[in-house]
């Protein structure tokens, strides 16, 4: 009886060395086909990322005369080029927080409301990424000048006396920057809202709860990583936006951006640009980096 419950015992464990030698075989193929799927787009990111980004350090290494130097960095210490840092994040700031503001009541009445209307907001929130940047750039232009529809309807309202100037300034810039980023912000965020189950908030209404503590307790912590992603989305493509502030700032409103185009057109200086490039690049990093530390803290709050 013994030697049978051995045998016995030997035969399953057998099958259990071959039934793992299988799945191991199994796992190793699936792994290399994964790899040979996952294989042209990480060389297609290698080539377009990668790449571009390594010349850049490595042009922003040398001087005008083709000599290793860091005298392109040295230069970065001017008081030009400082306050053009801290007007590009200002600028930024400010534009993120609009979004924010204007964006998350939009896509939350997105998420409320009926399919058909939810359709209808969702076109009219697409429908600017089917026309240029330059051209509803130009259009702001047309409408914010001082002959234009903005300060004509402000005259006749009674609400000012004399055309009030809209462009050619940070506030133009920033109404301009605000129009093209927010689709940036209510797609991710309305993904996002969508994703929450309506039954929660029923359930926090029978638990007691009012509307505004479900809405702040159970519903708004649910969209903060849909939040921070379009948020920080826009932030970033602040960093290096370049039509616009040169359009609507009217040349006052000098961004980071603009330091790098002058640099190459006007200077044809490619090291103090790749210079100004590595700055933006390493800004962009550390403030995505930012942002997915503080997305983990508020998901480990919750």
């Amino acid at each position: 009886m013994a030697d049978t419950s051995f045998h016995g015992s030997a035969r399953l464990t057998g099958e259990g060395r071959l039934n793992a030698g299988v799945l191991a075989a199994q796992a190793r193929r699936e792994n290399a086909s994964n790899m040979g799927l996952t294989l042209p787009g990480s060389l297609l990111i290698c080539i377009v990322l990668l790449v571009p980004v390594g010349w850049l350090f490595y042009l922003s290494a040398f001087d005008a005369a083709g000599n290793l130097s860091w005298s392109n960095y040295e230069r970065l210490g001017r008081s030009l080029y400082i306050r053009s840092f801290f007007t590009t994040f200002r600028v930024a700031g400010i534009v993120t927080v609009l979004s924010v503001v204007m964006g998350y009541p939009l896509a939350y009445m997105m998420s409320q409301a009926r399919p058909r209307m939810a359709t209808v907001i969702l076109v009219a929130v697409l429908l600017p990424f089917w026309t240029s940047v330059l051209v509803r750039t130009y259009a702001w232009l047309v409408l914010l000048q001082r002959t234009g529809l903005v300060n004509g309807w402000l005259q006749s309202l009674g609400l000012t006396s004399e055309p009030l100037a809209l462009v050619h300034n940070e506030l133009g810039t920033i109404i301009g920057m605000t129009h093209v980023m927010l689709p940036f912000l209510i797609l991710p965020l309305y993904a996002s809202m969508k994703a929450v189950d309506p039954a929660l908030m029923k359930a926090a209404a029978n638990c007691g709860a009012t509307p505004a503590q479900a809405f702040r307790q159970v519903y708004f912590p649910q969209t903060v990583a849909g939040l921070g992603a379009g948020a920080g989305l826009v932030f970033v493509l602040c960093l290096g936006f370049f039509v616009t502030p040169v359009l609507l700032g009217g040349g006052r409103v000098y961004m980071w951006a603009m330091q790098i185009g002058d640099n190459i057109s006007l200077y044809g200086n490619w090291g103090s640009a790749s210079a100004l490039g590595v700055v933006l690049v390493l800004a962009t990093a550390v403030v995505l980096l930012a942002i997915r530390v503080l997305l983990n803290l508020a998901g480990g709050a919750r």
